[in-house]
């Protein structure tokens, strides 16, 4: 076997797992979504609006790493189940206000488990919590470095 590309072997790509624990988190978030009948994008939303009641398009999209025109119709999808309020600041015209409604504050209660119901399908013999936790760490300072390293390529072509 040819070695000279081992670099492009799918267990040699840093990628592959993390889109593939990413595509397997989303999955077993879906059953217990699928009881507040919202998708896991929307679910991110509503995190935010759970953690502050009110804000802004652009807050939230910073917040999950969106942009407006993928967190746009998820905002609507959510507006239309009732969930959530969109205005326009009385301030500043060009800035959609995002509130939750009493809907949506009432969900807050039946979501709360699903953080402790996931930690725990999570674990097994192969994995401890702290492990998890250890890697969440790791995982934020990639984001973030990542986050810092394709911002500053954004401004540096505009």
């Amino acid at each position: 076997m040819d070695n000279s590309f081992s670099s492009l072997y799918l267990e040699n790509q840093l990628c592959f797992p993390l889109y593939a624990a990413s595509r397997l988190t989303t999955k077993a978030y879906a059953p217990y979504l699928n009881e507040l009948n919202i998708t896991y994008p929307q679910y991110l939303v509503m995190l935010v609006l759970w953690q502050n009641r009110e804000q802004s398009v652009n807050e939230i999209g910073n917040r999950l790493m969106l942009e407006s025109n993928t967190l746009t119709p998820l905002l609507k999808r959510l507006e239309s189940k009732e969930l959530l309020t969109r205005k326009r600041s009385i301030s500043d015209e060009r800035s959609v206000i995002v509130s939750l409604t009493e809907k949506g504050d009432k969900l807050k209660k039946q979501a709360s488990s699903i953080p402790d119901k996931l930690m725990d399908s999570f674990q097994d013999t192969t994995i401890s919590e702290s492990e998890i936790s250890a890697f969440k760490e790791t995982l934020l300072k990639l984001v973030a470095t990542l986050d810092q390293k394709t911002s500053a390529g954004k401004s540096k072509k505009e």
